[in-house]
């Protein structure tokens, strides 16, 4: 098979009938030409699934919005999640074409009519989530009679300094408000669940006790029975300048918590985590286009407008990250910090943090990312006319 028939054997998704190579390193002494390239591990998403199916003390759905890339979705569904957390019709459109009888929990907060209807009556979704009456009053009308459907009130704690997205500045309310939606939501004969975020890669175990606790003096407030408790995602992945516990920690933290809160009357649990399953599950190849000896400058085929666009959001996100050359890595002492531009002719197309790089760092270099399966692919653009990858299976993934 030819290197571009291998390249896309990988865009079709036919995983099955691709040559996987080993690692990495394999597939970057084989692939050449101007396009970043996404390395994909099956067996490493598999791994992460595993953990939760595992774990996990109740239902786990699949968080689309950090990779809706075939790959991943098919690879979660084959290794066993049949739930998935969705932000739009679009990514239940994605699910339903690869993954036969899945079930939706559409938690975006806020939705268009239109919205609630197609998934409602186009594919199936009997969850919703809002955070205001406007919302459960837009909810109702556009389902029509709703038997059957859940409704998932979003609630917040004030921000905490654990994690590196702070998702209580746009969605939730606090527990007061929450107790109201909830009696406000009775009217309609929704079936009442209560629905928090901790916060994008959050590694403090105490936000997720805080936020149980609060569950419970909502249901206490509103005068409800909580069938159901789904707390979230947010569950950590490994960055250079954040790691957090083994998932067991907070998986055995969230279990602790509910049965101190609720006793015998204990919710049926539910997680969503994104991150945590899929970022392992890829890195990034990118290569040297230019390095600007007098100034330290290097620039590269892919910057933050492609697969590096999260590094620049929050402080703690920057990938391991490491030097192929010729198929062998670069491995000296002798190193020397660089600043990473991206591709584009924009300024701000720029690595906040400045890299260590080998001293003798070559144009046609690779400078491959690791653990860049989350957000990576999907908030990617074609800015400037970059931004097209290729994507490529290898059966163990870099992860630094």
């Amino acid at each position: 098979m030819t290197m571009m028939a291998e390249i896309k054997c990988a865009e079709d998704r036919a995983a099955d009938d691709c040559i996987h190579y080993t690692d990495s390193i394999a597939a970057a002494v084989s692939i050449s030409g101007e396009k970043p390239v996404f390395c994909f591990s099956a067996s490493a998403l598999k791994y992460q699934v595993s953990q939760f199916l595992a774990d996990f003390p109740g239902e786990v759905a699949y968080a689309v919005k950090a990779n809706p890339s075939d790959e991943v979705v098919q690879g979660a569904y084959e290794a066993g999640i049949r739930v998935f957390d969705v932000a739009s019709t679009l990514e239940m459109e994605t699910v339903t074409r690869l993954c036969d009888g899945s079930i939706f929990h559409y938690h975006n907060p806020v939705k268009s009519r239109a919205e609630i209807a197609t998934a409602y009556h186009a594919f199936g979704c009997r969850r919703f989530a809002a955070d205001c009456v406007e919302e459960i009053e837009k909810i109702a009308l556009s389902v029509g009679p709703v038997a059957g459907v859940e409704l998932a009130i979003r609630f917040r704690l004030p921000s905490g300094k654990a994690s590196v997205h702070d998702f209580s500045s746009k969605f939730g309310v606090d527990e007061f408000k929450a107790a109201e939606l909830m009696q406000h939501a009775i009217k309609f004969g929704f079936l009442q669940i209560l629905t928090f975020h901790p916060g994008s890669q959050c590694t403090d175990l105490v936000a997720w006790k805080s936020h149980i606790k609060a569950a419970g003096r909502i249901a206490k407030l509103a005068g409800v029975k909580l069938t159901k408790l789904n707390v979230g995602g947010g569950f950590p992945a490994r960055y250079t300048g954040s790691r957090g516990q083994h998932l067991r920690s907070y998986f055995n933290t969230i279990a602790d918590t509910v049965v101190d809160v609720f006793g015998d009357n204990a919710p049926a649990l539910e997680c969503e985590p994104g991150r945590a399953i899929c970022a392992p599950s890829f890195s990034l190849l990118t290569r040297v286009k230019l390095v600007r000896s007098a100034s330290n400058d290097v620039f590269l085929n892919d910057g933050i407008y492609g697969g590096l666009l999260e590094v620049t959001q929050a402080h703690g996100l920057l990938p391991f990250y490491r030097v192929i050359r010729n198929g062998k890595l670069v491995e000296t002492e002798q190193k020397q910090e660089y600043t990473i531009f991206g591709p584009t002719c924009d300024p701000l197309d720029v690595l906040p943090n400045k890299l260590n790089l080998p001293v003798d760092l070559q144009e046609g270099d690779i400078i491959e990312f690791a653990g860049i399966g989350a957000y990576g692919m999907a908030t990617s653009t074609r800015f400037n006319g970059y931004g097209d990858t290729q994507t490529v299976f290898v059966e163990t993934a870099y992860r630094g």
